[in-house]
């Protein structure tokens, strides 16, 4: 299957594969920081094993960061 990963094409030798699957192959350290966007929209972390990403679909991984003060 081809998805839209971060921009990037990216191919797997399944049918589908869970956010949680992704976050491993994406080799994310620290996967509490990530937030998770599927065709669009958020994905809540409960779901991040149970939801199956499938062929043509879009996955971001939003990294936020936290900032000083002036």
């Amino acid at each position: 299957m081809k998805i839209l990963f971060n921009g990037e094409i990216r191919e797997f030798d399944r049918d589908s594969i869970s956010i949680v699957d992704l976050l491993k192959a994406g080799n994310v350290e620290m996967p509490d920081m990530v937030s998770v966007q599927h065709n669009g929209a958020f994905v809540e972390k409960t779901d991040y094993s149970s939801l199956l990403v499938k062929n043509n679909d879009e996955v971001d991984f939003l990294y936020f960061m936290g900032g000083g003060s002036r």
